[in-house]
């Protein structure tokens, strides 16, 4: 990862300069964003929505996107072994285009090595927990499949390895990496989003620029 340049507020034309230097205002741009940036990690504490924000992100701007779940789970709930799971991410980060929905820290160094873009979801504990449990209850009562057609079961979700469980021993430490990507002068560049409102701000404007 290079050196930072000076804030870029906006991918073409100075009525998109002054947008973008609203929304860093408003988001709390931390860098400089790339022009269009194709390689684009979405990153947040568990629960915070990060995979619907990839895919809504590969959507406005026509960028491949991953569901990290997808990459690193089997059928029956077979977590891929390590080295397989870096391999997986390996491939997709040497393409000239992503998107990512999280980056495991086991092998969160493969995508930050070429990401133009970190959009993190710093999101309070009582929001993103709340969207956890609310969508932990609706995938309990409608058998809905994810990841590999794995499905959410009462003895999975009362297990030491609950993805709610998780929540409370990750969140601490997901939020002091987003803040410390934040900070650092020579890391990608970065969003971070406090609000879904300023998220959907700046979706709108990807809309905009793309469209």
């Amino acid at each position: 990862m290079g050196s930072r340049q000076p804030l870029s507020t906006g991918w073409s034309g100075s009525a998109h300069r002054s947008k973008w230097v609203l929304l860093a205002l408003q988001c709390r741009v931390v860098s400089a964003t790339p022009e269009r940036p194709s390689k684009i990690l979405v990153y947040g504490v568990t629960g915070s929505g990060k995979t619907v924000l990839a895919q809504r992100i590969g959507e406005r701007m026509g960028l491949p996107w991953y569901s990290v779940d997808d990459l690193t789970w089997e059928p029956g709930w077979i977590q891929v072994p390590l080295a397989e799971q870096r391999t997986r991410i390996a491939r997709i980060c040497a393409q000239r285009e992503w998107v990512l929905d999280t980056a495991y820290g086991a092998w969160k160094d493969i995508p930050l090595a070429t990401v133009d873009l970190v959009v993190g979801l710093d999101f309070p504990r009582w929001l993103s927990l709340g969207r956890l449990l609310r969508r932990t209850a609706v995938r309990l009562i409608t058998r809905t499949p994810v990841c590999n057609g794995n499905r959410e079961s009462i003895r999975v979700v009362l297990s030491r390895d609950s993805i709610v469980v998780w929540h409370f021993k990750s969140f601490r430490r997901k939020r002091q990496r987003m803040r410390r990507w934040y900070s650092e002068p020579d890391g990608p560049a970065v969003l971070l989003f406090r609000t879904p409102a300023a998220v959907n701000t700046w979706l709108r404007s990807l809309n905009e620029d793309v469209g």
